[in-house]
């Protein structure tokens, strides 16, 4: 089997995308992959030292206003289309895959011109608009969360998931304790922004330090590390407990996800794929700076459940912040009622399920 597949811009297009390249791969060993980025995107160098082979087209989006940018911006197209039609004529695949980001419009879109069977993959509750524009071509659109659905053709949509929630199932929770010096048998939290970090997350943190002193569960906290040196910085000037583990990034997440009892994180795609295949409970801080506010959108498909505690960052502080942690981890019976309510949402199979999908559709 043969396949393309094309997603960039952000992490949330590029690793549910290698997540599912590595399902294929454990299923089939002659399986061969094309990945279609962009030369400057975040795709390149990650897909690259994956071991992928990757070739690039020219791209860019659609601004939302009126703007002489949008002229250029269909001219990348059309040339994206025509460079598309050409790796795909030389690779010859048997199916061609869009996770996501403007890169996916031109390859796909030339893919379901030339009849190869094509699939995109939806990761958030409000789609994008690449994928609304590819959904009148594609043959499936494969969505990840349920809210999805009504932005396209009913005869198309397949819930899927999202095949991040593979990678974190089997993971080693003892060893993700062990590995940052939580100690066992103790309730803890993990309190991320993101691979950035978010300064708003932090600034509610540092605000609450001074109080977890008494408290009787440890907090792992994940500053990003663009903010780690300036959060260290403020931290030496007060008396930080011994309950609090601050790091600028975590490499083993899926191991210390499946060693937590509660998380607190903004609301992308991927986080809460991960969040739901483990049935953990969250208190989600949705990103204001995103497209169509899209992240508030994710996070009430897991707090309209009772999954999650949805907190807007205006309404967030570092005493609102740990009166919801207080409120979760020392009340067992919510805290059990949210994980079963988590677990409930999870599709931990959904690279399996995508994988079928494309294989259903290629024949």
């Amino acid at each position: 089997m043969k396949v393309v597949v094309s997603g960039g811009g952000t992490g949330g297009h590029i690793y549910p995308a290698l997540a599912l390249i590595n399902e294929m791969k454990r299923n089939d060993e002659n399986i061969e992959f094309l990945y279609i980025g962009t030369e400057k995107g975040l795709e390149k160098g990650i897909v690259e030292r994956a071991g992928i082979p990757f070739q690039s087209i020219e791209i860019t989006g659609f601004k939302r206003k009126l703007s002489l940018d949008n002229i250029k911006t269909v001219i990348r197209f059309l040339k994206g289309v025509n460079d598309s039609k050409k790796m795909l004529k030389q690779f010859k695949p048997d199916v061609v895959i869009g996770t996501g980001g403007y890169v996916c419009g031109p390859v796909v879109y030339a893919a379901a011109k030339l009849g190869i069977p094509s699939i995109v993959h939806e990761q958030n509750s409000l789609p994008g608009i690449t994928n609304k524009f590819l959904a009148k071509y594609v043959d499936k659109v494969a969505i990840c969360f349920s809210e999805a659905e009504k932005y396209f053709p009913a005869d198309k949509v397949v819930l899927t998931g999202n095949p991040r929630a593979s990678e974190v199932i089997g993971a080693d929770g003892k060893k993700g304790k062990e590995s940052l010096g939580l100690t066992n048998g103790k309730k803890s939290v993990l309190i991320f922004g993101g691979s950035r970090g978010a300064r708003a997350i932090n600034n509610a943190v540092l605000q609450m330090i001074p109080a977890l002193k008494n408290k009787d569960y440890e907090v792992v906290y994940v500053t990003g590390e663009v903010h780690y040196k300036n959060v260290m910085e403020k931290i030496e000037k007060m008396s930080s407990p011994p309950n609090i583990i601050i790091k600028p990034f975590i490499h083993n997440m899926p191991d210390v996800l499946a060693g937590i009892d509660l998380i607190v994180s903004r609301a992308g795609a991927t986080s809460l794929a991960e969040i739901t295949a483990l049935g953990l409970p969250s208190i989600l801080i949705p990103s204001p700076y995103v497209t169509a506010n899209h992240q508030e959108v994710n996070a009430r498909s897991l707090s309209d459940h009772d999954a999650a505690i949805l907190l807007s960052e205006q309404a967030l502080n570092g005493e609102v912040l740990l009166a919801q942690m207080d409120e979760i981890l020392l009340n067992e019976q919510r805290l059990t009622q949210m994980a079963e309510a988590s677990k409930k949402l999870g599709i931990p199979d959904a690279a399996k399920k995508l994988y079928d999908v494309m294989k259903h559709i290629s024949k």
